[in-house]
């Protein structure tokens, strides 16, 4: 039986996209599980941007006719290991170094498109259009960092998979799953809020190594993430006023249940006002 199926936003104006192989999947359902089930990196980056394209050029119905897989197909490297038994990077200016943190960050922003991925597709019958379209703006962007990323590792003499990387990051997905508020209080707004707590300090010590277009790269990182913050709040405390709840005590009690690591300061405070989560939140 088919799902339920709602207009897309106007789009006026829209010019499409050359035919490619997105034309295949007729749905945005269909579109971002075979983005998800997509294992080569660079594969999942181009997916990723063909199925966001469709969809804002309305090649892709807005119908959920397909559910979402349990877990994204990955490649076989990165060897992904359990946060306890993953190497020590430290704060050094060693060109080793250097490559595990740029690594590190590759491989978050490449799970970061799955997770936008699934939210979109995950939740997106039951939250409208809008929420389509605001979380596949993430995925997109999160496929566009990946890839400067992915080419900040090449002008080091590296490339993505050629270190472990952290198994942990999809088990927010896992644990929310069943829940869009849960989804929402933990992803957007722990684990992409955290990058805006740390990616300064990052971003002023790759400054003083004198590398430019490695600040520059994760200077676009941070603003794109306070917008992916404040969609995350912006639907959070939707529903929590929709169901009549205060958001606040709601997102600590979603913290306190879904998110083992527990927040650690210090915040940012500033980046974190501009995306919508007050200190009120948080302390």
């Amino acid at each position: 039986m088919q799902r339920k199926c709602w207009k897309q936003p106007n789009r006026c104006n829209a010019a499409k996209p050359k035919v490619t192989a997105i034309e295949q999947h007729t749905t945005i359902a269909q579109a971002i599980r075979a983005a998800l089930l997509t294992a080569d990196p660079t594969a999942k980056v181009f997916a990723t941007r063909r199925l966001v394209r469709g969809w804002r050029s309305g090649l892709l119905r807005a119908t959920f006719d397909v559910a979402m897989p349990d877990q994204p197909a990955w490649p076989d490297r990165p060897e992904l290991l359990p946060p306890g038994k993953m190497p020590k990077r430290g704060k050094g200016g060693s060109e080793r170094k250097r490559i595990a943190l740029w690594h590190s960050l590759a491989h978050i922003e490449f799970v970061a498109i799955d997770l936008a991925l699934d939210m979109a597709g995950r939740f997106g019958e039951a939250m409208g259009a809008e929420f389509v379209s605001d979380f596949l703006s993430v995925a997109a962007d999160e496929a566009m960092h990946f890839a400067l990323l992915a080419r900040k590792l090449e002008s080091l003499g590296s490339f993505y998979g050629a270190l472990p990387a952290h198994a942990g990051l999809w088990e927010a997905a896992e644990e929310t799953a069943h829940d869009v508020s849960a989804r929402l209080a933990i992803v957007p707004m722990v684990l992409e809020a955290r990058g805006l707590d740390v990616t300064p300090a990052t971003l002023e010590r790759v400054r003083a190594q004198g590398d430019e277009n490695g600040a520059k790269i994760l200077s676009r990182i941070l603003d794109d993430e306070i917008r992916h913050v404040a969609f995350g709040a912006k639907y959070f405390v939707k529903i929590c006023e929709n169901r009549a709840i205060q958001p606040e005590k709601a997102w600590k009690s979603a913290v306190q249940e879904h998110f083992r690591g527990g927040l650690k300061p210090p915040f940012n405070d500033s980046a974190r006002l501009a995306a919508g989560l007050p200190r009120s939140f948080y302390t």
